[in-house]
């Protein structure tokens, strides 16, 4: 693989890296929603401040996120606003790997 190539699909690595811890993406979901401060993000994931803020240094070094501060507040929005998009794609082929995974087992059963 030549060099550009193989540069392209690491920065594709990296965010996709950064997407891949269940709390990020619960992040990232709220933040499809709309702007939310860290305390907003702490109460609703039930974690110390010092994790949540290193969930969200992750995203926002991959680019998935921004901030922006306000007083002694910081609000995180969705910078890469095709995740959710993403997101949603995946849970079709989840849902569509589980109809068939169902038929399968259904008609196993009828043959026994």
């Amino acid at each position: 693989m030549e060099k550009r190539l193989k540069d392209k699909y690491q920065l594709h690595a990296q965010i996709l890296k950064a997407l891949s811890h269940p709390t990020r993406l619960f992040i990232v979901n709220e933040l499809e929603n709309g702007e939310r401060c860290v305390c907003e993000l702490q109460a609703m994931i039930e974690d110390d401040v010092s994790t949540i803020s290193k969930h969200l240094s992750i995203l926002k070094q991959a680019g998935i996120i921004e901030d922006r501060k306000e007083g002694l507040n910081v609000y995180y929005h969705l910078k890469l606003t095709c995740i959710p998009t993403f997101l949603f794609c995946i849970e079709n082929m989840m849902m569509e790997k589980t109809k068939q995974q169902y038929k399968i087992l259904k008609e196993s059963v009828k043959t026994k």
